[in-house]
C-alpha cells in the first residue's frame, strides 16, 4: 500500500509544483453559469449550489486530468481602483482550454472581486489581470458525499462522484468493497470528478480513498456509504470529512501570503 500511495502522490505533486503560491495571470468570465455547471468535472446541476455560484474553469495544469476538480482558489484583480484587496474564492468545476487566461470564471465570481458598487465596471473589462493562490475548501459541517451517477446500472456498473471535498487535497485513488469485506476493487477515473467500475460488489458498499495530505498520500476509509438498495441520482453521506492540507515544500512562498 505504501508504494501505491507514493506512486499516486508523485503523479499529482509533479503535475504542478507549488499551486498554493501566489501566481500572476489573466482571468475572463462566462456571461452565464451553465457552461461551468455542465463542465468537464461532471458536477452537473450540483455545481450551482457550490460556493454561491462562484465557479471557475481552470487550465490543464490546474485541472490535472480531473484531480483538480473541486479545488478552491482565492483570486483578486490587480486594479486596486476597481477591486478589493481580499478578492474572492472560486471552485474549479470545468476545464479552460483558452491559453490566454488561467481561469474563466462565472460572472458572479468576476463581480465579487470588485469594490462595492463597481461590479459592472469590472465586467466591462472582459479580461483582468489577477493574482491567485490555492486555498483550502471549507464546507463547514458538511461531510464528504457520494453521488451515484444516472448511468450506473446495478449490478454491472457503478459510477460515482465526490462532493464537498474539504481541505486542500486531491483524490488520487478510489477502491470499493462490500461492507465487512476486505476484497477491495479499484475504481478508475472516468472523467473529471467521476469514478467508475464494472466490477461492482454486492450489498452495502464502503469506499477507501487515497488523497494528497501533508508531504505524502493518506488513506481515508468511508466504512458504510451506499446501502444495498442504492439508487441512481441519489447522494449519500460518507460520514467523514477531509480537512488536510497537502504540503509541497515550495520555498519561498510556503505561507501563500498576498504581497
Amino acid at each position: 500500500m505504501a508504494l501505491y500511495l507514493c506512486f499516486f502522490f508523485f503523479i499529482i505533486s509533479s503535475a504542478l509544483a507549488c499551486d498554493r503560491c501566489v501566481h500572476q495571470a489573466k482571468v475572463a468570465y462566462f456571461s452565464t453559469a451553465p457552461p461551468l455547471s455542465s463542465g468537464a468535472c461532471g458536477y452537473g446541476s450540483s455545481a450551482i449550489s457550490f460556493n454561491n455560484g462562484q465557479l471557475a474553469a481552470s487550465v490543464p495544469t490546474l485541472y490535472k486530468d480531473g484531480a483538480g476538480c473541486g479545488a478552491c482558489f482565492q483570486m483578486r484583480c490587480k486594479n486596486t481602483t476597481l477591486c478589493t484587496k481580499e478578492g474572492t474564492r472560486v471552485i474549479v468545476t470545468d476545464l479552460n482550454k483558452n491559453n490566454q487566461t488561467d481561469f474563466v470564471v462565472s460572472s458572479r465570481a468576476f463581480m465579487a472581486m470588485a469594490n462595492k458598487g463597481m461590479g459592472k465596471d469590472v465586467l466591462k473589462n472582459g479580461i483582468v489581470d489577477v493574482e491567485y493562490k490555492r486555498v483550502p475548501c471549507d464546507y463547514k459541517n458538511k461531510n464528504l458525499a457520494v453521488r451515484v451517477e444516472e448511468k450506473s446500472q446495478k449490478p454491472n456498473y457503478l459510477a460515482i462522484k465526490f462532493l464537498f471535498q474539504g481541505g486542500q487535497t486531491e483524490i488520487v485513488g478510489v477502491d470499493v468493497a462490500q461492507v465487512g469485506s476486505s476484497n477491495w476493487r479499484f475504481m478508475s477515473r472516468n472523467y473529471g470528478a467521476v469514478w467508475d467500475t464494472s466490477r461492482v460488489p454486492t450489498g452495502a458498499l464502503q469506499f477507501r480513498l487515497v488523497v494528497t495530505a501533508g508531504y505524502d498520500g493518506k488513506q481515508v476509509w468511508a466504512k458504510n456509504v451506499l446501502p444495498a438498495d442504492w439508487r441512481t441520482g441519489a447522494t449519500y453521506d460518507t460520514g467523514v470529512q477531509i480537512t488536510d492540507i497537502a504540503q509541497e515544500g515550495c520555498q519561498p512562498c510556503d505561507d501563500g501570503s498576498w504581497k
